[in-house]
């Protein structure tokens, strides 16, 4: 083998590795973006969204998840779910007579509910971000429940937008206290079912 020939096999090794590891590693990413769409559900679109970069948004959902794992969560005793479901009823009670207190009550709720789980429930959008690991859908309505709460404070906001966010505070409480597991759960069909079901 000539030296040339020996330079040309070596070329053509080196491109078909090179092509090999870059193929892989789209492969790798793939899967990688795969599982946190999966996990994330609407939640990782908003993300994507909201990044300048898909690499910094991924970043931010697999910390997200980790600083999730880390979390002391812990089921709640029946008497402590019954006590929430009484507050609950509570809430929506009160809706007809008072629809702006209704939802400041379930939003209080919530981070109450949240607390007692294990959650850090001192900043809204960091609850947001934590419910998001496990609880995906409903997260994308707690935030939606926030806007509108956000707008009927500042008088733009009806009693129909109130009960469409006492609507999605309701789909958060019952996900929060049918949860049993004190863990989240991974995505799929049955989690995507209870999850939805308020």
């Amino acid at each position: 083998m000539t030296d040339i020939t020996l330079i040309i096999v070596v070329a053509v090794v080196v491109i078909v590795v090179a092509v090999v590891a870059v193929a892989v590693a789209t492969m790798l990413r793939r899967r990688h973006s795969a599982r946190l769409r999966d996990q994330f559900g609407p939640e990782y679109e908003r993300t994507m969204r909201d990044a300048d970069d898909p690499r910094d948004a991924e970043k931010e959902l697999e910390q997200r998840r980790k600083r999730h794992d880390s979390l002391q969560l812990r089921t709640l005793e029946p008497q402590e779910r019954d006590g929430y479901r009484q507050r609950w009823q509570q809430v929506q009670q009160s809706f007809v007579d008072d629809p702006s207190r209704a939802v400041h009550d379930a939003d209080a709720l919530v981070a109450d509910v949240m607390a007692a789980r294990g959650y850090p429930a001192e900043d809204v959008d960091r609850r947001a971000e934590d419910l998001s690991v496990a609880y995906p859908v409903v997260t994308q309505r707690y935030r939606e429940a926030r806007a509108v709460s956000r707008e009927h404070a500042a008088g733009r906001a009806g009693t129909e937008d109130l009960r469409h966010a006492v609507t999605s505070y309701r789909a958060l409480i019952d996900a929060l206290l049918d949860d049993s597991d004190g863990g989240h759960r991974p995505a799929g069909p049955d989690h995507d079912r209870r999850e939805t079901r308020a």
